[in-house]
């Protein structure tokens, strides 16, 4: 523990140097690297360091249970998803973050990590909430969070003057009472949200199609979340891509029910989303494996276990919403543009591969960044601009990949403030007080930025 504090205590001091500087400059080859060949084998563990990486990179501890241990008594905190001030005078210095416990006397908490000084405290706690997840910055400077179970409410928090405390906390319905996991937002102040819904396997109700929708909250008001209306994702065409349009839902309070009955498109748990630019990118975590393209037309065929015709399912893809035209393409899909996963590291016949992708997260050049709720837990980058004629992205390449045997990588997301470094959260650690926030980044800013 002492070796992982001291870790950490490096790693803030290089924060604080960076949130000293006036403007931070993007640079593009921040995370150029050569792709990994093979995911982390288990085997290889190694606590200080889980994370296998390419050539170059390195990563480090920013805040664990050894800062701050919400549930104690040997229970893990499940950090979930991280954010940071992303405006204001003191932007990049705050990083919040969501805890997915579920079942607990306390309840669910938000947490928070001053990135200059090292404090860490729970910023808001509830005993009514619980399976905290998506976590976004407003640009009018508040916090969204949400639940990820049924009918899960949706939050946002007022601060105080200084980061670190709570002025209020609002609920707010109208954004749908939904399986919440994926939040954000676009240049008008529009909230973009899906219901984790997996009604393949959980039932969908005799509604037909079922839950596991896209949806969007549209203010009255710019930054007024108290008023608006929700809208769900409809699409013509097959397999969830066709052309879309976005059908208001009548009630939001039963916002899977309405959606369904709006003829939302049902995809087989959706859990993130992310704005790059005029895209709205996807995450569909399940599905079934086999996924071919017909060379004639380049639609992809899709088929169960079984081998049955399955218009509705997927294994772990990305698709893309064009928000000006409304159309509606498959981005990554395992077997096409990306290798399908074939049992695990150190498996007699194991081929690394796309499967069951989770979060999302943009890079400074507006790469799409995804990981897995997967073992072992993988981070892809997928390039954005020059899709191929179908949509496609051309270019989808294994970043990173978690050793730690018990565990997933989730929260991936880059500061606005800070492009050289990537956090993400490890979650359910196999190590004792080990679920926290990690950072990888790239060792050649070690003389520039102090990086130990």
């Amino acid at each position: 523990m002492i070796k992982k504090t001291l870790i950490a205590s490096s790693v803030l001091a290089v924060f604080a140097s960076a949130l000293s500087m006036n403007a931070i400059a993007v640079d593009e080859n921040s995370f150029k690297f050569k792709a990994l060949e093979e995911s982390a084998n288990a085997a290889d563990w190694n606590p200080t360091s889980p994370w296998k990486l390419p050539n170059g990179f390195a990563q480090a501890v920013v805040s664990d249970e050894t800062a701050l241990n919400i549930y104690n008594a040997g229970r893990d905190d499940w950090h979930d998803m991280n954010v940071v001030n992303e405006t204001g005078p003191q932007a990049g210095r705050f990083m919040y973050r969501t805890h997915e416990v579920r079942g607990v006397p306390e309840g669910g908490a938000v947490s928070v990590v001053d990135l200059k000084t090292g404090e860490t405290k729970i910023l808001a706690q509830d005993t009514t909430w619980t399976a905290l997840d998506g976590i976004r910055w407003t640009p009018w400077g508040t916090v969204l969070f949400a639940e990820e179970t049924s009918g899960g409410r949706f939050f946002e928090i007022e601060l105080n003057d200084d980061m670190m405390s709570v002025k209020a906390v609002h609920d707010r319905p109208l954004v749908g009472r939904l399986a919440h996991e994926g939040i954000d937002l676009d240049e008008n102040g529009n909230v973009y949200v899906v219901d984790e819904h997996r009604g393949r396997t959980d039932g969908c109700d005799d509604v037909v199609p079922c839950g596991g929708s896209i949806f969007k909250f549209a203010p009255e008001t710019y930054g007024d979340l108290s008023a608006g209306t929700l809208y769900v994702l409809k699409v013509k065409g097959s397999d969830g891509v066709g052309q879309g349009e976005w059908v208001e839902v009548a009630d939001p309070l039963n916002a899977r029910l309405s959606g369904a009955e709006a003829a939302g498109q049902s995809y087989q748990r959706p859990e993130d989303l992310e704005v790059i630019k005029d895209k709205l990118y996807v995450a569909i975590t399940e599905g079934p494996r086999e996924a071919k393209t017909n060379p004639a037309d380049g639609l992809l065929s899709f088929r169960d276990e079984n081998g049955s015709r399955n218009k509705e399912m997927y294994e772990g893809r990305v698709i893309a919403i064009d928000l000006n035209t409304m159309k509606v393409n498959n981005f990554v899909v395992p077997g096409v543009n990306a290798p399908v996963e074939i049992g695990k590291p150190g498996e007699k016949d194991h081929q690394s591969g796309f499967d069951s992708v989770d979060n999302l997260a943009e890079s400074p050049n507006g790469t799409l960044i995804m990981i897995e709720d997967n073992k072992p837990s993988d981070i892809w980058f997928a390039r954005t601009y020059q899709p191929d004629e179908f949509g496609l992205s051309k270019r989808v390449r294994l970043f990173a990949s978690l050793s730690d045997p018990s565990a997933e990588g989730t929260g991936i997301y880059f500061s606005p403030t800070d492009p050289h470094t990537l956090y993400v959260n490890i979650q359910h650690s196999a190590s004792e007080d080990g679920d926290g926030t990690w950072a990888i980044y790239r060792k050649s800013f070690n003389n520039k930025r102090q990086y130990r």
